[in-house]
Formats: C-alpha cells, sequence, structure tokens
C-alpha cells in the first residue's frame, strides 16, 4: 500500500515552522544528549528528540521514534554502535530536520522549494527533511511523517526557550525517565503538558520459525566429512542499496560463510529484506548439503546470526562461539566495499 505524501500546506507549514526553529539556534545551549520526547497526536507513539549543531558539525532536529528509535540512538550515543559505522544508518529509526548548503539538497527538495516560493541564501540555511528506517535509504517524508515532525518542532521550539532559562528543566526525575510533552486534546484544540515517563521497553523481534528442517539434516550428517576448519559466518547489510519499481530503496540482507584461516569465501547469498529466518537457515542448510563438509567450529559476530545458526550447529554437533571481531569477514567486506564503490 502506497503512503500518502504530504499536500502543499501542509509541506509549506513543515516548512515555516522549520525556520522558526532555526532562528532560535537552540544549539547554542542545548546539547545533543539533552533528549526529551513528543508524543505524537495522531497515534500516541513518543519521537525523542534530539538537538544537533552544538559541535558546528551538523545543525537540526532527529525525532527517534519510539523505543525502537531511542534504543538505536542510545546505542550511537554509548559508542556501541560508532558514528562512522555503516551500521548507524542501518539501525535508525527516525524523522529529521536539517539545514544544509544548498548543494547538499536533493533535486526534488530543490524542486519543492521552488514550487512553495520559497528562498533561502547561505551555508546551512537549506532546510532538509528526511525519514530513516532500519534497513532503508533515507527518504522523503510520509504525510503521517511530516505532521508529525511539524508538530515535533513546534513542541522542541517550546523546550528549548524554557531549556535556556532553567538548565534542570530536563534532569531527569526518576531512574529512566524522559520529559514528554503531552498533548490533551479538547474538541479541536490541543494543550501541551510536560509528563516525565519511562520509555516502553524494546520489542525483540521474535524468530519466525525455530524449526529447523530435520531432513536436510540427516542428509547432511551421512554425506558431510567433518573437517578441522574455522568458519566465520555473519548476516549483515549489503553496502549497495536496490529499489523495486517506485518503491523506496532499500539495503539488502547478506550471508556470507568465510574460511576462518584461508579468508576464502565459502558461500555468499543475497537476501530481501523480507526474508525472515527461516530462509536463512534453509539457504545455509542448503549450503551445507552441497558443500558436503562440515566445520569443526564457527565463529557468528552478532546475535541475530547467533540465534539463526545455534539450532543448526547443535544438531550436528559443531562447537559455536560468538566473536565480536571476526577477523577474516572484516577482510572480505573490505573488499566488497571497495568492489562496489569503485
Amino acid at each position: 500500500m502506497k503512503e500518502k505524501t504530504p499536500s502543499m500546506k501542509e509541506w509549506r507549514r513543515l516548512y515555516d515552522v522549520a525556520v522558526e526553529f532555526k532562528k532560535l539556534e537552540c544549539w547554542d545551549w542545548m546539547y545533543d544528549d539533552d533528549l526529551f520526547g513528543v508524543q505524537n497526536p495522531d497515534d500516541c507513539e513518543i519521537g525523542y528528540c534530539c538537538i544537533m549543531g552544538n559541535f558546528r558539525q551538523m545543525f537540526g532536529v532527529a525525532v527517534y521514534l519510539g523505543a525502537d528509535g531511542l534504543d538505536g540512538y542510545l546505542k550511537i550515543q554509548s559508542g556501541e554502535i560508532g558514528g562512522a559505522d555503516p551500521d548507524a544508518l542501518y539501525c535508525q529509526k527516525c524523522i529529521m530536520a536539517s539545514f544544509e548548503d544548498r548543494d547538499c539538497l536533493w533535486k526534488e527538495d530543490l524542486q519543492l522549494i521552488k514550487k512553495l516560493g520559497l528562498k533561502f541564501r547561505g551555508r546551512n540555511q537549506w532546510p532538509m527533511f528526511k525519514s530513516y528506517r532500519p534497513g532503508y535509504v533515507p527518504w522523503f517524508l510520509t504525510k503521517k511523517e511530516a505532521l508529525f515532525l511539524t508538530v515535533a518542532l513546534e513542541q522542541a521550539i517550546d523546550v528549548a526557550v524554557r531549556f535556556r532559562e532553567d538548565e534542570g528543566l530536563l534532569t531527569p526525575r526518576g531512574k529512566n525517565e524522559y520529559l514528554i510533552r503531552v498533548p490533551d486534546k479538547i474538541e479541536d484544540i490541543i494543550l501541551w503538558e510536560d509528563r516525565w515517563m519511562k520509555p516502553a521497553p524494546v520489542k525483540k523481534t521474535k524468530l519466525s520459525d525455530d524449526r529447523v528442517n530435520e531432513v536436510k539434516i540427516q542428509k547432511i550428517k551421512k554425506k558431510a566429512v567433518r573437517t578441522s576448519s574455522i568458519w566465520e559466518i555473519e548476516l549483515a547489510f549489503s553496502p549497495t542499496p536496490v529499489r523495486e519499481k517506485k518503491e523506496r530503496p532499500y539495503f539488502p540482507r547478506m550471508l556470507a560463510v568465510i574460511d576462518h584461516r584461508s579468508i576464502m569465501g565459502l558461500d555468499f547469498h543475497v537476501f530481501e529484506i523480507s526474508s525472515d529466518t527461516s530462509e536463512f537457515r534453509n539457504h545455509f542448510l542448503g549450503f551445507l548439503e552441497k558443500h558436503e563438509a562440515l566445520p569443526k567450529e564457527i565463529l557468528v559476530g552478532n546475535d541475530e546470526t547467533l540465534e539463526i545458526i545455534a539450532p543448526i550447529a547443535s544438531l550436528l554437533k559443531i562447537n559455536l562461539k560468538s566473536d565480536s571481531e571476526l577477523l577474516a569477514m572484516e577482510e572480505f567486506n573490505r573488499a566488497m566495499f571497495d568492489f562496489f564503490r569503485a
């Protein structure tokens, strides 16, 4: 189902509020860890607002959506995922208003600004609005996202002005609490109030299929030779996006199997973003069936890969270890990234 796009009136309102926010220059007294929330009047989802610009590298506000969005933000802030790490792009769930140089805007952004009759001049003066979703390329706002970003910017102005006068405004009242701007709708009027709230727990993605194809396991046991080799296995995002028709571009998933000692690629397969655990497992089982050899040990670099491989390794009595530093995989990924970017 195609998502609705904002009307010209809605775009106009968003640009107007963004200009007002820019004039405030609240990054002069706020840092990117002065986090606060805004509850969406439409669906009650909380967006956690991060003001950017105090370090004079990027100016604007990012609104991290829900518990998942907040979790991604906290991982980047804590250094668990570095800002230059490709995973920083893949894990973000937010909508963003930033102020850029003209040549940083996309063609469609410039066309919209011209159509609205707006004019901007100078460095870091051109508003740009983008949507970030895990696994997808940063993209244009939907109608719903544009409306919420407008509200979030309005409330960011309110919070920033008060924070300038009272630096204790955002100091947590309790453990793991954030100041949230909450709407109270009375007929057609929305009144806003401060409320201290804890974020909802992050919902762990449940494996869509815990089962393993027992028939294939038995075939592998009969045919495969046990060796002293060590394999590194990782499920990750592709560095190059793909696009189907006019849909939003996405980064496919890649499953790679590398020999730990020789750094030779044993298997490499690309999956659609909609692929689930059963598809990853069945492909790996198919590879083992064709390869007709089993390693002594498998090293995996992330929890998702561990959950995919663990039942298979258990049934085939292969030692399985989690290792955050897969040296052979890093070398393989480096060569692959260089190839795609050449």
